[in-house]
């Protein structure tokens, strides 16, 4: 896997930020972050950190390295603003880590099993980085990629990433467009677009980690999760769809009205075992309307809520079980196992091998537009 490295001369350069923040200190974001600590070069190009505000004192930070959010601060039931996703508080330790905090997936979210798939009679072989299987678009997918940027007000970013014909094995020259706007209501809008010059397959997320409860020193295990499902793609050993719409009724998976993440993660059926909790594709209710409920999450601790709203036909509620419990987030702040959980829109899992999913095919003279929103409230 490539690795991206900071050269000396930044290092340089951030040594010298750093005597000149003692001749005049940096203003931090409402979040605590430096501005500064994001300025280095990758790869020839550079990372910078956007702030981006709303009406009702609410801030997204995002970074143009792999598109990821930084950090999202909301006010909590008692007016505190809160951070409520995970992540690191300088781009030494982003681009250190293998970890998707944050960060825009593609140019295939989820598994593809075997790495391989077909398309118009060709077959196409991917990187196998999960256990024999294709994961995320590979170890060096969009979320390890440097996005132009454009910052166009207060509440937009724009950012761009033109994706190469044969990267990752994937067909195509990919031109990939991502809105990110924080909304007076305190919504986190994430638009995507994309368009081809070659027959391909995408399916593009966000893997944003959320903590709602204020103290990520903490687990989400007490987090109330409530998905608008009936079914989910259920899984073999390795987490590839076998092809079965399961019902969620009379199950751990049953999560129609809310549960606790930790009520049944820990319990004996076969899907959560080869999971190791939940890391599971549901099949929304919303059937692609994006003004119908998809899932929601509230923080007893801090009463805020987080709804999820999609145009997609599925959404991977994913419990965080693969996290070490000795990783140091922002501050110094170690993060513990299951210490945030993610919700990624999206198509199915191996839909490129699955005739009766949706499709996830892009031809040339199509245009790929997926929306998720991330909105946040307070429960009283």
């Amino acid at each position: 896997m490539k690795k991206i490295c900071l050269t000396v001369a930044v290092l340089c350069v951030l040594v010298a930020c750093g005597e000149k923040k003692g001749e005049q200190e940096e203003a931090a974001t409402l979040s605590g972050l430096l501005k500064s600590d994001f300025d280095a070069e990758a790869n020839g190009k550079q990372t910078a950190l956007y702030v981006l505000t709303n009406r009702n004192g609410a801030e997204a930070c995002i970074t143009n390295y792999g598109g990821r959010l930084v950090s999202l601060t909301v006010p909590d039931r008692d007016g505190k603003l809160t951070d409520v996703v995970l992540g690191y508080d300088n781009i030494g330790n982003y681009l250190a880590s293998n970890g998707n905090y944050g960060a825009l997936i593609g140019r295939f979210g989820n598994r593809i099993a075997q790495g391989k798939f077909t398309l118009d009679g060709q077959e196409y072989q991917l990187p196998q980085n999960n256990n024999g299987h294709c994961l995320h678009g590979g170890a060096d997918g969009y979320h390890v990629q440097l996005w132009e940027a454009n910052q166009t007000d207060a509440q937009t970013l724009e950012l761009h990433y033109l994706s190469p014909d044969g990267e990752a094995g994937f067909p195509g020259n990919l031109n990939v467009r991502v809105l990110y706007e924080l909304t007076d209501d305190n919504a986190l809008s994430i638009s995507y677009e994309a368009t081809t010059d070659k027959p391909t397959v995408v399916n593009l997320t966000n893997h944003s980690y959320f903590n709602l409860s204020g103290k990520a020193e903490t687990d989400v295990l007490d987090h109330l999760v409530s998905i608008n499902a009936d079914t989910y793609t259920a899984v073999d050993e390795y987490l590839i769809p076998t092809g079965e719409f399961s019902s969620v009724e009379s199950s751990p998976m049953d999560l129609r009205q809310p549960v606790a993440v930790g009520e049944h993660i820990g319990d004996p059926f076969e899907q959560l075992v080869w999971g190791k909790g939940y890391d599971h594709n549901w099949v929304l209710n919303a059937q692609g309307d994006i003004n119908v409920l998809a899932a929601r999450v509230v923080s007893p601790v801090s009463g805020i809520v987080l709804e999820v709203y999609t145009n997609e036909p599925g959404i991977q509620f994913y419990a965080g079980n693969a996290m070490s419990g000795h990783d140091k987030g922002k501050f110094g702040t170690v993060y513990p196992v299951r210490g945030g959980l993610c919700l990624e829109t999206q198509h199915y899992p191996d839909s490129p091998n699955r005739n009766d999913f949706p499709s996830t095919v892009l031809r040339p003279g199509e245009t790929y537009r997926s929306q998720c929103i991330y909105k946040l409230t307070v429960e009283e």
